[in-house]
């Protein structure tokens, strides 16, 4: 489930997808800052700028790089909130929107873990600039990020990757591209 939907002068994306996994197995993959790269398309350019590994708790910041429609853009959030293996929280300090507050659950669930994604985000333009560009991206994303997770996590290939997450290393199953 993907939507997104208007709050007060921005919007909440909301992105809900069910895991074959508990959030012990599921978390661990989060808790790995240089997996942001497979959990993002290629088209954007993505490139984390601090150095790996991270580490993620409360007040960690992570800088990167990325174009967004061949523009250049430099990227930081800090972690906000850190509630292993249930929560956590990312916040824009710098970058191309004028709020972007990702909150990330994991919820334990019968066949497995529930994985929601929400960010509430605002961007410079309004709505107009929502509805024409950022809306389509992000949900874009979003999509690419969901199939990502799926093949990780329901294909034989997901557990080596789960770990490696584990043990500290990246592995898994090649970055595909969402668009070419």
């Amino acid at each position: 489930m993907l939507q997104i939907e208007r709050n007060g002068s921005g919007w909440i994306l909301r992105a809900e997808q069910l895991l074959p996994a508990s959030p012990d197995m599921v978390f661990p993959f989060f808790a790995d800052a240089g997996n942001l790269d497979r959990l993002t398309p290629d088209w954007l350019h993505f490139r984390i700028l601090t150095p790996l590994p991270v580490e993620m708790r409360e007040g960690a910041l992570i800088d990167y790089r990325l174009r967004l429609r061949g523009v250049p853009i430099r990227w930081r959030t800090e972690i906000t909130c850190w509630e292993p293996p249930y929560e956590f929280v990312d916040e824009q300090i710098r970058g191309p929107y004028r709020k972007w507050i990702h909150r990330h659950t994991f919820q334990p669930h019968e066949a497995g873990t529930l994985m929601t994604d929400e960010v509430a985000y605002d961007v410079p333009g309004g709505a107009w600039v929502n509805r024409l560009f950022v809306e389509r991206e992000i949900s874009r994303i979003f999509r690419y990020r969901t199939e990502v997770m799926e093949s990780i996590f329901r294909d034989p290939a997901g557990s080596r990757a789960l770990a490696s997450a584990e043990t500290g290393h990246a592995g898994g199953p090649p970055r595909g591209r969402a668009d070419s």
